[in-house]
């Protein structure tokens, strides 16, 4: 098998993230409640965290008919499992991806991050579970890590994971009237 050359180092340019959109699917980032009718969005992202914003404005577009405060707390719990999926996981890894899945249902939005999970642990069978706990001190200000599921745990409704560390599926779920969400105390 001949070797493979190097691919030289390419220029570095500026280009508008939306141009990084298929035309199809450019509805899903535009910030508007155009189309509010549907029952699921599923977006692939790539690794880089440059690509966040995009991730931000795919989140607000799925919460888009719902109050100001609705937006800004999904968009925020969703950035933050974006965030977990390219920090702690093989989808932050270059040509790698993650998926973000936005279901609607009739009481609240469910959002499911799906990495790529951490390396094979050599010690545990596929069939053993290990589910993601919150930081007890997650919440505090002057904690400098454990902040992403503490601040899910107090601010959803509900969430969870499916406990598989080789292949991770992070859920939450917000209901429209934030119950059981710590939002509303919090802007007492």
């Amino acid at each position: 098998m001949p070797a493979l050359a190097p691919v030289p180092p390419m220029a570095e340019v500026t280009i508008a993230l939306h141009e990084l959109v298929p035309h199809a699917y450019r509805h899903y980032f535009n910030g508007r409640p155009d189309r509010p009718y549907y029952s699921s969005r599923r977006y692939d992202f790539g690794a880089s965290p440059l690509l966040l914003p995009l991730v931000r404005a795919f989140l607000d577009t799925c919460a888009a008919e719902h109050s100001t405060d609705y937006r800004y707390l999904f968009t925020l719990m969703g950035s933050e499992l974006a965030s977990n999926a390219i920090k702690h996981s093989r989808s932050g890894l270059p040509g790698r991806d993650y998926r973000l899945v936005c279901e609607r249902q009739r009481d609240g939005l469910r959002l499911t991050c799906r990495d790529d999970g951490i390396a094979n642990d050599p010690t545990t069978s596929v069939h053993d579970r290990r589910y993601l706990t919150p930081d007890p001190g997650g919440l505090d200000p002057d904690t400098d890590a454990g902040r992403g599921l503490a601040m899910i745990d107090a601010l959803a409704t509900d969430w969870g994971d499916n406990g598989r560390p080789g292949h991770r599926n992070v859920w939450f779920f917000l209901a429209y009237d934030l119950k059981d969400s710590a939002w509303p105390d919090l802007n007492r």
